[in-house]
């Protein structure tokens, strides 16, 4: 897979509470590819600040695989920004240690 430009629709901003959990990192969507579970394909946003978004245009920096779910989730950043699978995997822990999950970083 490639360093793709994404536009993602923001439905769990930094600071959501879904079920008692409550989100550290933007999540959302991207409505034109439909991911595992026959919905929009999910994505981590990552950024510096993780002020509260609606939106967000990135680049996919790595894919999340689950082991024991049919869902795999994107992960999308600032363009030029990169990160370290263990940072990806510190950052979006509050929902990934539910999982059996592994990251594939995405090459250049």
């Amino acid at each position: 897979m490639e360093k793709l430009t994404l536009a993602v629709t923001i439905d769990r901003p930094v600071g959501f509470n879904h079920h008692g959990t409550i989100y550290p990192v933007n999540y959302g969507y991207v409505a034109e590819v439909i991911g595992g579970d026959g919905e929009a394909q999910d994505v981590y946003i990552l950024t510096e600040d993780d002020k509260p978004l609606e939106s967000f245009i990135g680049q996919l920096i790595a894919v999340v695989h689950r082991a024991d779910d049919v869902e795999t989730k994107w992960v999308v950043t600032d363009f030029g920004k990169s990160y370290i699978a263990d940072d990806i995997m510190t950052r979006i822990a509050f929902m990934e240690q539910y999982f059996e999950s592994t990251i594939e970083m995405v090459e250049d």
